[in-house]
């Protein structure tokens, strides 16, 4: 399995901007006020996957001792990382095109509310694109041992046993 790699991600979101702005410019007087509720919610996820990917980079380092992680719960944290980054992206995507949209019209009250909310929304996606890609980055496997480093044991935080 690859890393997931920005270009990708950004590909995602500037296709979902486009699609977005030429929904909302279409539609944007039927649409109803954006809702905050999905703030918390990116803010939270953002946040865990932040706080997951520090315990599992230093489980995988071996700076923080305790059992063991499975090969299975790494994987499927890599999954989590993966998903939630494309996810986010797809996400972030839509809020930049209804937010280039409404940018045009500050001077009005809804589209003004509307503009700082999907802003506010699309930092809180771009974070939990930022924690996904950390997480991601954290769950990769150490290398063996350099040949520079044969006076110290081979540390195997992968093994089952210790």
């Amino acid at each position: 399995m690859q890393m997931t790699r920005p270009g990708t991600l950004a590909g995602i979101f500037a296709l979902c901007t486009l699609g977005a702005w030429l929904a909302v410019r279409v539609t944007f007087a039927s649409l109803p006020l954006l809702p905050i509720g999905p703030i918390p919610v990116l803010v939270a996820l953002a946040l865990a996957e932040a706080v997951v990917g520090r315990n599992v980079r230093g489980r995988v380092s071996g700076r923080i001792t305790g059992k063991p992680l499975a090969p299975i719960a790494v994987a499927r944290l890599v999954a989590l990382a993966k998903a939630s980054s494309a996810a986010a992206a797809a996400f972030g995507g839509l809020l930049a095109g209804y937010l280039v949209y409404v940018l045009g019209q500050l001077d009005k009250t809804i589209p003004a509310r509307d503009a700082r909310v999907a802003g506010i929304t699309l930092g809180c996606a771009l974070a939990l694109v930022a924690a996904a890609l950390y997480l991601e980055r954290c769950c990769q496997a150490p290398g063996p041992p350099r040949d520079d480093d044969e006076d110290r044991p081979y540390n195997d935080s992968w093994s089952w046993h210790q």
